[in-house]
C-alpha cells in the first residue's frame, strides 16, 4: 500500500503539470443523473470513452468535493484514486488503446449547481463559465478537451421542464423510481464548461428558422404577456446570423431559458442559452431594459465560443470580441446604422477613459478587463472590415469557422485567414489594434466619422460653453442622441417644445432636470404617461420633490404602476407613500410591510438590494429586515453578497 501511495504522488507531480490533451482524447461522456434538491445532492453513474494518443501512466479527470464508487467492473485493469479534486485512472496507458469506463458518484456543488425556490417551485440552473462544470459533473476545466456529452436526468415530477444541451432522445416516468425522466444527446463535441441544465416550471413557445432550426422560447406560466416583448425579433436574429456569419448553425436546435437569481446577463451554453429573468419584461420596460442585445450576444457565441473556442484566456476576445461585434451587426439590422455607429462610439469613448483611468490593456492580456475583451474585441472586428473589404472580412469568418470547427483556436489562427485572401501582411494592424496597450482611440473616431454623419453631428454639438447655439439645436432637427447630450449638458434650456420629442428625449428630460420651473410642471407632468419605467420613476422622484402640496396626487397617479422585474417604480412609490404624512394614512404599515417583504430570500437578488437600499435610506431596516440582510450574506450571486455586508457594516457603525 505504501508503494502505491508513493508511485500515485508521482503520478501527480508530473502528469498534472502537462497538458493532458497531447497524451489522451476524451470522446464521449454519458452521465444519468438523479437530483435531490431539498438537500442539495446530485447522484450519477458515468461511462466515460476516451482514447490514448501517446504512451502514459495516468490521466485524470477533474471532480470537486466528490465522492466515488467503483464497483461497476474492473475496466481493463484500470486503477483508480481520489485527490486533489481530480479522479486518477492508473495503467500504463499505450497508444492507440480505447477504453470505456463507468463508476457512481454523488457531489453536494458549493457553485456551479444551484438549487432555488421560485414561487414555492424548485428552479434548478448551472453556470460552468468561471464556475467549472466539475462541481457537479466530472469533466475537463481544461477548455481545450472537447467533449461529446450524452445526460439523462431524473427529477421528482413531470410537473418539470428538463432542459439541457442538444436534442431531446426520451423522456418518460421510470418504471422503478416513478421519477420524471428525460434524456439529452449532443452528437458533437463541446468543452464541458458549456454543458448547461435548467429545470423549472415552464412553457415553451416554439419557431423554425429559414434553415429548419427549431427554435424554442420558454417563459414562466405566469408570463405569457411578457413573451413577444421578451423574445422579440429573436426568429429574425437568427436568421440573419446565419446569412452574415456564413457558416451554418452548427447544432441541432436553440434553446432560451430564463431563470431566477442569475449570475450574469446570459450564458451561451451550446443549444442551451440560460439568462436572467430581468429581461423578461411587458411592452413597456422593452423600450427601456430589453433582451435583444444580450439574446444576440449569447446566440453569436454558438459559433463563436461554442464551435471554435479560443485556447487560453490571452485570446478570451475570440470569443467576446465576435459575439459583441455580431450582436452589434444584429441591432443595426433591425434598428439601423445609426443606431450601430453610435454604440461603437459610445463603447470607444469608454476605452479612451480606461486608458486615462490607466487600466488600459493589451486585448491579448488574460487579465484584461470585460471592457477590453468585448468592446475593444469587437472594434477590432469593425476595423479590420473597413481595412479589408466586406467579401475579404466575411470569406475570412467563414474559412477560419470551417477549418477550426469543434476545435481550438489562438488569434493567429483568425489573422492567417484574412491576410491569406487579403494578400497583404496585417501586422501593423494587429500591433496597433490588438497588440499594444492603448486602445487606438483618435484612429477609431476618424473611422466613424468617415462613415457616419450622424456621428459627425454629435461630435459638433458640444453645450459646455453653455452657448445660445444649443438653445437653437434644441428646437430644431438634430439626432435624439444629440439632443440628449444638450439636455445632460444644459438642462436649463428645456423648453415646453422640447417635451414634445421622442420617448429617449422625454426620458433624458425626467433624468437630468431636477430642479422643475413652474412654467414646466403641466409638461413635466406628463411624462408620467410615458410608456418607460425609467421615465416614470424619474419623474414621480422629481414632481415629488419639487412639488410637496401635491404629492397626494402624484402617489395617486402611479399606484398601480410596478416597473421592471426589480419593481423600480413600485420601490420608489412604497418610500415616498411612507414619506408623505398626509397620504392613505390608514395604509402606513401595509405599506412598509410590503416594502420589508421584499428583502426576503423568496424575492430575486436585484429586488432585494433595491428594497434593502429604500429601508436603509428612511432609516427602517428592522430587525426583520437585518435577519434578511445577514441571510443574503450566503446567496450565491456576489453582488448581493457584497451588498448586503457592506450595508450590514455601515448599519453596524450607526449603532455604534
Amino acid at each position: 500500500m505504501k508503494k502505491i501511495l508513493v508511485l500515485f504522488s508521482f503520478f501527480v507531480s508530473s502528469v498534472s503539470f502537462a497538458q493532458q490533451t497531447e497524451y489522451v482524447d476524451f470522446l464521449k461522456l454519458e452521465a444519468a443523473l438523479t437530483f435531490m434538491p431539498d438537500s442539495g445532492k446530485i447522484n450519477g453513474i458515468v461511462d466515460l470513452q476516451f482514447k490514448i494518443l501517446k504512451d502514459v501512466d495516468s490521466i485524470f479527470v477533474d471532480a470537486k468535493n466528490m465522492n466515488f464508487n467503483f464497483e461497476l467492473g474492473d475496466h481493463d485493469r484500470i486503477k483508480y484514486n481520489y485527490a486533489d479534486d481530480k479522479l486518477w485512472l492508473i495503467r500504463n496507458f499505450k497508444v492507440g488503446e480505447e477504453h470505456v469506463i463507468s463508476f457512481r458518484y454523488s457531489a453536494q456543488p458549493r457553485k456551479a449547481l444551484y438549487f432555488l425556490k421560485r414561487n414555492n417551485n424548485w428552479q434548478i440552473w448551472t453556470q460552468g463559465q468561471g464556475k467549472y462544470t466539475s462541481n457537479w459533473l466530472p469533466s475537463f476545466d481544461d477548455v481545450n478537451e472537447k467533449v461529446e456529452f450524452d445526460l439523462n436526468f431524473s427529477f421528482i415530477n413531470d410537473d418539470y421542464e428538463i432542459l439541457s444541451n442538444g436534442k431531446m432522445s426520451m423522456e418518460g416516468i421510470a418504471q422503478h423510481t416513478y421519477e420524471w425522466v428525460r434524456s439529452y444527446d449532443t452528437q458533437k463535441p463541446m468543452s464541458s464548461y458549456l454543458v448547461a441544465l435548467a429545470i423549472g416550471k415552464y412553457n415553451k413557445k416554439t419557431e423554425t428558422s429559414k434553415s429548419g432550426i427549431p427554435l424554442e422560447y420558454y417563459y414562466y406560466p405566469e408570463d405569457s404577456l411578457k413573451v413577444e416583448p421578451t423574445y422579440r425579433y429573436s426568429k429574425r436574429m437568427f436568421d440573419f446570423l446565419e446569412e452574415e456569419i456564413g457558416f451554418a448553425y452548427p447544432w441541432q436546435n436553440y434553446k432560451q431559458v430564463p431563470v431566477h437569481d442569475f449570475l450574469y446577463a446570459g450564458m451561451e451554453n451550446t443549444s442551451l442559452t440560460i439568462f436572467s429573468d430581468a429581461f423578461v419584461v411587458d411592452s413597456i420596460g422593452f423600450n427601456d431594459k430589453n433582451y435583444i442585445n444580450v439574446n444576440a450576444h449569447e446566440l453569436a457565441h454558438q459559433w463563436f465560443g461554442d464551435l471554435v473556442t479560443a485556447k487560453s484566456g490571452e485570446h478570451h476576445w475570440l470569443q467576446e470580441g465576435f459575439a459583441t461585434y455580431y450582436a452589434l451587426l444584429t441591432e443595426r439590422d433591425i434598428f439601423g446604422e445609426d443606431h450601430y455607429y453610435f454604440k461603437l462610439y459610445e463603447s470607444a469613448q469608454d476605452l479612451g477613459k480606461q486608458d486615462v483611468a490607466g487600466s488600459g490593456t493589451s486585448l491579448l492580456n488574460p487579465k484584461s478587463s470585460s471592457l477590453t475583451f468585448y468592446q475593444r474585441g469587437a472594434w477590432v472586428l469593425h476595423a479590420l472590415r473597413e481595412k479589408v473589404g466586406d467579401l475579404i472580412f466575411r470569406k475570412a469568418v467563414e474559412k477560419y469557422l470551417e477549418k477550426h470547427q469543434f476545435a481550438n483556436v489562438d488569434t493567429s489562427d483568425f489573422i492567417t485567414e484574412v491576410e491569406t485572401l487579403y494578400e497583404q501582411d496585417l501586422s501593423d494592424f494587429v500591433d496597433t489594434w490588438i497588440v499594444q496597450k492603448e486602445f487606438p482611440f483618435n484612429a477609431a473616431i476618424e473611422l466613424l466619422k468617415e462613415k457616419s454623419t450622424y456621428i459627425q453631428e454629435y461630435i459638433m454639438v458640444d453645450c459646455e460653453a453653455k452657448t445660445s447655439k444649443c438653445a437653437e439645436q434644441l428646437k430644431y432637427y438634430i439626432s435624439d442622441d444629440a439632443k440628449v447630450k444638450i439636455i445632460a449638458q444644459a438642462p436649463e434650456l428645456v423648453t415646453p417644445d422640447t417635451f414634445k420629442n421622442r420617448l429617449k428625449v422625454r426620458q433624458a428630460i425626467s433624468q437630468y432636470v431636477t430642479k422643475i420651473p413652474e412654467h414646466l410642471k403641466e409638461d413635466y407632468e406628463s411624462l408620467l404617461n410615458d410608456k418607460s419605467y425609467i421615465t416614470i420613476e424619474s419623474a414621480l422622484y422629481n414632481l415629488w420633490v419639487n412639488f410637496p402640496l401635491e404629492r397626494s396626487k402624484y402617489l395617486n397617479k402611479t399606484k398601480d404602476i410596478i416597473g421592471f422585474g426589480d419593481k423600480n417604480v413600485r420601490l420608489l412609490w412604497l418610500a415616498l407613500s411612507l414619506n408623505t404624512p398626509e397620504f392613505q394614512t390608514d395604509k402606513k404599515q401595509a405599506a412598509y410591510d410590503e416594502l420589508l417583504s421584499y428583502t426576503d430570500k423568496r424575492h430575486n437578488a436585484d429586488l432585494r438590494i433595491n428594497a434593502f437600499q429604500y429601508l436603509d435610506l428612511i432609516k427602517a431596516c428592522n430587525s426583520e429586515c437585518q435577519k434578511n440582510l445577514e441571510g443574503a450574506k450566503s446567496h450565491h450571486n456576489w453582488r448581493l453578497v457584497k451588498f448586503a455586508k457592506d450595508v450590514s457594516k455601515k448599519l453596524n457603525q450607526n449603532k455604534g
